[in-house]
């Protein structure tokens, strides 16, 4: 077994404290203290190829992050069930009180590959179902679209399920409502290294970054 992957990793812990412990001795003192205060909510995918806090250079207290097999937020459900990614938006958004929250996919999802094919396993199918209907979707309007090019559909259009899905929980829709709070849909295209928004009047993901 290969431990380089390991020490590694303890070097990176390594550098870590020397940053924030050594070279900025207060900072945690001040995240323990006060808590965290984070203004934005990010759901992003499993994926190590994406990370948020790589991707938008963000320190330790900046963004709450939930990352799940393809970055998908489930209809609001009181079923008796663990709900994870539920109870996440929820504590982020009524105790957290963000301001922002983020849906955000990327090119080469796993788990939208796996939803197009029809080869999710036992725990991987029921979740990624959540996306079915952005499936038939794609499937009817890119039925002679290439295998890749319905997947980046589709990897899209799972963003704008989970953002419809986010409306479904009562502490979400009153806040947006209220102005208080503003959903955003971002795609990360990993060849051409871009960010793309979705841009709800052009009904289309536009370059953002």
């Amino acid at each position: 077994m290969n431990n380089n992957v390991i020490d590694a990793m303890i070097d990176g812990f390594k550098d870590f404290h020397h940053t924030y412990y050594e070279e900025r001795p207060n900072f945690f003192d001040t995240l323990v203290e006060k808590g965290q205060n984070p203004k934005v909510m990010l759901i992003g995918c499993s994926d190590s190829r994406v990370t948020p806090t790589s991707l938008y250079g963000s320190e330790p207290g900046d963004i709450f992050v939930v990352r799940n097999v393809a970055n998908l937020v489930p209809p609001a459900e009181q079923d008796g069930h663990l709900h994870g990614t539920s109870a996440a938006v929820d504590f982020a958004v009524s105790h957290l009180e963000v301001e922002h929250i983020i849906i955000n996919g990327h090119s080469h999802c796993g788990g939208m590959k796996a939803l197009l094919n029809g080869t999710e396993g036992k725990y991987v199918g029921p979740w990624v179902d959540i996306a079915r209907d952005a499936r038939s979707d794609v499937m009817r309007e890119y039925a002679d679209a290439s295998p890749e090019e319905q997947a980046r559909a589709l990897e899209k259009a799972s963003i704008l399920v989970s953002l419809e899905n986010l409306l479904t929980f009562d502490s979400v829709r009153r806040r947006v409502v209220r102005g208080e709070l503003q959903l955003h849909g971002w795609y990360f295209d990993m060849e051409e290294g871009a960010i793309l928004a979705y841009n709800v009047g052009k009904q289309k993901f536009d370059r953002l970054a």
